[in-house]
């Protein structure tokens, strides 16, 4: 019964008791039952947490994410993530994009990079296009200014934002850590004109400066401070804070407000660790430099294990004001984990085995994700979900959780809400079509499809076009993760059919394609090459 029908039928009883004698007590005990009923009607909106992590590879946890534990999972120590994958359902094939950007602004938006053109990472200076220059192809007119939530900023991409939606909705909206939505100067650079309440420490740049509270996590006394210094935090400096632990205690201070007037919330809680500069969380190295770790492979351990004590804290916070059953934390990643050198130690593009490659790839290593959800009622505990989700379905989710329909907003998006995998996590679609667009050259330095490459994947294929050799490969992921074996020439059916796929999705978003040095000309679409 609707709360409209309950009102109406409590009129004309209340009416017809009222009118006999001796029905006083059965009146009341009616009013009584109407207003429960209406109260259970009016349930608060379940709290909703994202818990993003920045670089984060698939191994880089004590977590298993595949079908057997690791080397790197025994490497690794984070018992929060453990305690959050046996209190929730844990994700296999959770995707983001190559760099934090695109997956940021997808998350914030509902859509595609391939479709909102921010396809690379944003500089924090604006108008300032962070491709690395390339012998044998241009880049593409990306949106090199990010997100805009209003019109008219030259290139940014204009749309409702996630916090905007859920505030006008009445969520209590707060941001804590990296945003790095768009460059300095445009409206996206600051998530209090994203629909945040409150902004802990966001802004447009993309990584700190330093993660220590004794060197002020950046800023300088007296001089100019470095590019990257963390803004605000300074109840902080000089101290031997963290900075991840800084974020989070902040972060938990500012949900007093909503909690005291019992307002449902949102917190966008976005680390910046575990991305460069490796500081050594020192509470943390010892454990790793004993179980023979060189020095910097120690401190990115570190940057995990304090990374996860930030997890256990939110738990703990949401366990102590007996907020756990109403809220949903969702634990994800922004790309796949670092896998340079020098700035990791060992052998480069083997940090994420068995997955190929890592940051900036459209290889596994680049864009799998380590995924948990929890939602006290609706998870089952201890679950698997093998179906893949990727990171713009984050945004339709959300709104899912949070029960609003028709919302108010200016794009059209392309995710697909997850919530019959938090239901049900065997649920299944192999029909779902996934899209990496990254037509941009990230770095110096050359490595596993790193630079100018889409893939797309649908069931357990997975194909990518390699613009600067022209080529295209074709994986069967399911029974190759480790993308050993190209099938393209093995298989030239189904490497055309998902070509034409691909092709048909990327002139629907109007998808822009890089273009040849040699003669000015856009590189052929997937469905036009001839392997």
């Amino acid at each position: 019964m609707t709360e409209i029908q309950l009102n109406y039928f409590s009129r004309i009883t209340i009416n017809l008791l009222a009118g006999r004698s001796g029905m006083k007590s059965m009146l009341m005990t009616f009013i009584l039952f109407n207003f429960a009923a209406q109260g259970q009607s009016q349930k608060t909106p379940p709290n909703i947490v994202i818990f993003m992590v920045d670089d984060m590879g698939w191994q880089d946890t004590s977590v298993p994410f595949w079908n057997q534990t690791t080397n790197f999972n025994k490497r690794y120590h984070t018992p929060n993530m453990e305690r959050l994958a046996k209190e929730g359902v844990k994700f296999t094939s959770a995707y983001a994009m190559p760099v934090c950007t695109p997956s940021r602004v997808s998350l914030l938006t509902g859509v595609n990079a391939a479709h909102h053109r921010v396809t690379h990472w944003t500089s924090p200076d604006k108008d300032k296009n962070t491709d690395y220059p390339d012998s044998t192809l241009n880049p593409v007119d990306w949106n090199i200014n990010g997100f805009s939530p209003v019109p008219g900023v030259g290139h940014t991409y204009h749309a409702t934002s996630l916090a905007t939606v859920l505030s006008q909705n009445g969520y209590y909206t707060i941001h804590a850590g990296k945003a790095h939505f768009g460059s300095a100067g445009t409206p996206g650079a600051d998530p209090l004109q994203s629909g945040f309440k409150i902004n802990i420490a966001g802004s447009e740049i993309g990584h700190p400066a330093s993660y220590l509270g004794s060197k002020n996590f950046g800023n300088t006394e007296g001089g100019k401070p470095n590019r990257n210094a963390v803004p605000g935090l300074q109840a902080y400096y000089q101290t031997d804070t963290f900075l991840t632990d800084a974020v989070t205690i902040e972060a938990l201070k500012a949900l007093e407000k909503p909690v005291k007037t019992k307002q449902p919330f949102f917190l966008y809680l976005a680390h910046y660790a575990i991305h460069v500069p490796l500081d050594a969380d020192r509470r943390f190295m010892e454990r790793y430099l004993k179980a023979g770790l060189d020095s910097t492979e120690a401190k990115y351990a570190s940057l995990i294990e304090g990374m996860d004590k930030s997890l256990g804290d939110v738990l703990d916070y949401l366990d102590k004001q007996n907020l756990a059953k109403n809220t949903v934390i969702v634990f994800m990643s922004d790309n796949g984990g670092l896998s340079l050198t020098p700035q990791r130690g060992g052998t480069a593009w083997t940090h994420n085995l068995p997955l190929k490659a890592g940051k900036g790839s459209v290889y596994e290593g680049g864009i799998r994700e380590p995924m948990l959800v929890r939602w006290p009622g609706v998870t089952k505990p201890n679950t698997v979900a093998d179906q893949y989700v990727i990171i713009e379905d984050f945004f339709p989710t959300v709104l899912d959780i949070a029960n609003i329909k028709n919302p108010e907003m200016i794009q059209k998006t392309d995710g697909r809400s997850f919530l019959p995998i938090l239901k049900n996590p065997s649920w299944k679609d192999q029909n779902r079509e996934l899209v990496w667009h990254h037509p941009n050259k990230w770095i110096g330095a050359e490595g596993p499809q790193i630079h100018f490459a889409t893939a797309f994947r649908k069931g357990n294929w997975k194909l990518i076009y390699d613009y600067r050799k022209g080529k295209l490969e074709l994986y069967d992921v399911k029974n190759d993760i480790g993308e050993m074996k190209n099938l393209a020439s093995e298989n030239p059916e189904k490497t055309k059919e998902l070509a034409s796929l691909l092709t048909k999705q990327l002139k629907t978003w109007h998808a822009q394609l890089p273009v040849l040095k040699k003669n000015g000309k856009q590189v052929p679409w997937p469905d036009e090459i001839n392997q």
